[in-house]
């Protein structure tokens, strides 16, 4: 019996964000060095709907700290399409912001090619994250396996801790972040 490797190569296309962050001096005291003050990497899987905005908004406020950093990754048909790139490109920087206003935690931002589900778990084996959340659309588990679900594709299949967020059914498109 022949084993099936599915190591095939993947296209990308990084995202230049604005930069936020300032630069943080070297700790000075010895204690300071080492994973406490690194911080940990979260990958959060994003397009362009309400529930993935909603998992945004979960992961922020219920999983980012200060020293984190997180990796936006939204998966194309074709990385080369310019339109699709600039789009996801202004929701990246969108999201970033937040990101630091909220929390204030870096951001880093990709745009992958191929079946979502795919090349979400070969990035998450790429970075080896603390968690990947990614929202889902709540449908049912007869239309999940009859119509596929990328959810349930990386929660079976990733090597990083998954957490699907499945949006409440009086969320709606309102953001979990309540500004003041």
């Amino acid at each position: 019996m022949e084993v099936l490797n599915e190591e095939e190569e993947y296209n990308w296309r990084d995202v230049q964000l604005p930069s936020l962050i300032p630069v943080v001096p070297a700790p000075e005291l010895e204690r300071e060095t080492g994973e406490r003050r690194r911080g940990r990497d979260i990958l959060i899987a994003i397009d362009h709907g309400p529930n993935s905005k909603h998992a945004f908004d979960w992961a922020l406020i219920h999983l980012c700290r200060l020293a984190d950093t997180i990796h936006l990754v939204h998966a194309v048909s074709s990385v080369q399409n310019d339109v699709v790139y600039e789009m996801t490109q202004a929701l990246m920087e969108k999201l970033a912001v937040e990101a630091y206003q909220v929390v204030m935690v870096k951001s880093v931002a990709r745009i992958v090619e191929g079946d979502a589900g795919k090349v979400i778990c070969k990035e998450a084996e790429r970075l080896r994250p603390a968690a990947v959340v990614m929202g889902t659309r709540g449908r049912g588990i007869v239309q999940s396996v009859l119509q596929g679900s990328v959810s349930e594709y990386c929660f079976h299949h990733c090597k990083a801790a998954p957490v699907v967020i499945v949006p409440g059914k009086a969320a709606g498109d309102e953001s979990l972040i309540q500004w003041k």
